[in-house]
């Protein structure tokens, strides 16, 4: 599927068929992760934070990744079921945001994903007990050494805190870089996942 320019991208009328498009020529031009996403959340007094991530998957159904769930994303998750993110392909000078609910994906999927994962990050999810204070590198070395022996050659479950969450959008916006700062924004919005998609062209 070739890329779409500047100037015709607006003609799209659905956002998930321009986002394949777009992420299928970041991954031929990104000189590495073009899957990298920065994650906003927020915490329990309403503070945002950020952080990158890497989108696991992207379907009408939404968007995907997967983290510890006792993380401070994952605890700011679990009470507030909403998030946003943004990812930038420098090399391409575009970038995509969303907005949306936030669900878990199903054991299923998760299960599956997880079996696909290197084996030193099978041990990690296990050993890593992530955003928690850490007293040494050394620490951290050892519980992975532990778990690599727990486990040894055998299937490594997936960590029952280990979940995937699904952004589902109700806004997505695709900013592509114009001469002179005169750049290209598209938006497509709707109140409800299940309702039709409404797009507009923005000023820059």
């Amino acid at each position: 599927m070739n890329a779409l320019t500047s100037r015709d991208f607006g003609n799209a009328d659905d956002p998930f068929a321009l986002f394949e498009t777009w992420f299928a020529a970041a991954k031929k031009s990104e000189p590495s992760d073009p899957d990298a996403m920065a994650l906003a959340t927020v915490d329990p007094s309403g503070l945002p934070n950020v952080r990158m991530v890497l989108l696991k998957a992207a379907a009408p159904s939404g968007f995907v990744f997967y983290s510890n769930s006792q993380s401070a994303k994952g605890q700011e998750l679990h009470a507030n079921m909403q998030a946003a993110a943004v990812i930038h392909w420098k090399s391409l000078r575009r970038q995509v945001r969303l907005r949306g609910p936030v669900t878990l994906v199903d054991n299923a999927e998760a299960d599956a994903y997880f079996v696909s994962r290197p084996l030193q990050s099978k041990i990690g999810a296990w050993a890593s007990q992530q955003s928690r204070p850490l007293e040494s590198r050394f620490a951290l070395e050892a519980a992975a050494a532990k778990y690599a022996a727990k486990f040894g050659f055998g299937e490594i479950p997936r960590p029952p805190h280990w979940f995937g969450y699904r952004i589902s959008p109700l806004s997505l916006e695709f900013w592509s870089e114009g001469a002179f700062r005169l750049h290209d924004r598209i938006v497509f919005r709707r109140q409800t996942v299940e309702d039709a998609w409404r797009k507009e062209r923005l000023y820059p």
